[in-house]
């Protein structure tokens, strides 16, 4: 990445990067990962305000603990990140009102630990990170996991789950309809509703595309 991703806050970023867990072999989660969710993250806070420098921190740690897709302790990731961003910030000299807020936007963004987000700047990272699970590249990054936990694309004898029960565990198209599609309707800024429709829509395209190529 460019000295200037993170601009004009290059000096902060600088000093967090080396404690996230993005340069990990895993493309769903590397540092193109929080780049995009930073954008999406001033593309929100552009109309809906927002602290800057709680945002970049929350961004930048967001993911700084990992904890695999298939692991039973997944719903335990963004709290565990949450208190290593704590412990960060502090020896970095951050106030505590500071320090908390950036936690909490922290552990609420996730998707599987069901936390509501209560401040601004929270609610805004959630947004943010589940736009990246959305359009085209939510798609590819849908793929890309899938494929890292051995799923197929799909049931051959029933693509499209009209007579089995949905298992995104075992066919990778599966989670189109257990999650993507559930995602647009739970954004919490007008920002990013708006955002999250356009993907969205892209994302049901593709799918629809893809169920004609196989012939579903």
């Amino acid at each position: 990445m460019t000295a200037l991703s993170f601009a004009p806050f290059q000096p902060l970023a600088d000093l967090l990067i080396p404690h996230t867990v993005a340069e990990r072999l895993d493309g769903s989660h590397d540092v193109s990962h929080l780049h995009r969710v930073w954008s999406n993250v001033c593309a929100i806070r552009d109309k809906e305000g927002g602290d800057h420098q709680i945002l970049l921190a929350a961004t930048l740690l967001h993911d700084c603990v990992s904890v695999e897709k298939n692991s039973p302790f997944r719903s335990s990731a963004s709290r565990l990140a949450a208190a290593k961003a704590t412990e960060l910030l502090a020896e970095m000299g951050w106030d505590e009102e500071r320090t908390q807020a950036v936690a909490h936007a922290i552990e609420s963004h996730s998707y599987s630990a069901d936390i509501t987000p209560t401040s601004l700047e929270a609610k805004i990272l959630q947004d943010a990170d589940r736009l990246d699970a959305l359009g085209m590249v939510g798609v590819a990054r849908l793929f890309y996991v899938s494929g890292r936990m051995g799923s197929h694309l799909y049931d051959p004898a029933d693509p499209q789950a009209q007579q089995r029960d949905l298992d995104d565990k075992r066919f990778a198209v599966d989670h189109f309809k257990t999650k993507i599609f559930t995602l647009a309707q739970g954004f919490q800024t007008a920002t990013g509703r708006q955002l999250a429709q356009v993907r969205h829509a892209r994302a049901e395209r593709f799918l629809t595309e893809f169920m004609e190529e196989i012939g579903a």
